[in-house]
């Protein structure tokens, strides 16, 4: 088979380079310079397909992890009033997949690992609870809203006590400025 086609590719050549003449063999006219020897061409039932190309690769992601809000109770905050504690912070999740290519197209994706980076921190918020003391405009400082309020350590029966001296702003509604001199409790 090799013979022939050796056989097949002189006499090709012969004929481009202007053929033989018949006295001799020799060959006449000018011998042209970009002419190449024919090559042979495989036909489409000899072709074979090339096997698929697959690689694998190792490719990671990561996500992240939101923080959670926890409330507390802070009988020091006026109630309603809030504070935040603690700042809440995310973390991060990094989820290692190993990825199959088939001809540069991805066929395959497997998980191999999942590791917490970062843990994230929860936010903590105080609420108040604490009551606000409801104050009687008629005295500077505090003296509280009561149905009688006595001075502490007084003979006075209650329910509410304060703790004197107290300046007397308005009117002295408790009776806590017996001598009349606009301070009560002293």
């Amino acid at each position: 088979m090799r013979l022939i086609f050796v056989a097949a590719l002189a006499i090709s050549s012969l004929v481009l380079l202007g053929g033989c003449s018949s006295g001799g063999g020799s060959l006449s006219g000018p011998i042209p310079t970009n002419t190449r020897p024919a090559t042979p061409t495989a036909s489409s039932s000899t072709t074979t397909s090339a096997a698929p190309l697959v690689k694998k690769r190792i490719i990671t992601k990561r996500r992240v992890i939101p923080f959670s809000t926890r409330r507390v109770r802070d009988p020091s905050l006026a109630k309603g009033k809030t504070s935040v504690r603690t700042h809440g912070v995310a973390g991060v999740k990094v989820f290692t997949y190993e990825v199959t290519l088939t001809n540069g197209v991805e066929t395959d994706r497997k998980l191999v690992r999942t590791v917490v980076a970062k843990r994230p921190v929860n936010r903590v918020i105080a609420v108040g609870t604490k009551r606000a003391q409801q104050c009687d405009p008629n005295y500077s400082g505090c003296v509280p809203i009561a149905s009688d309020v006595d001075c502490a350590g007084g003979g006075g029966n209650g329910p509410a006590y304060v703790q004197g001296p107290v300046k007397v702003l308005g009117t002295d509604i408790y009776g806590l400025d017996a001598d009349g001199d606009g301070i009560g409790c002293d």
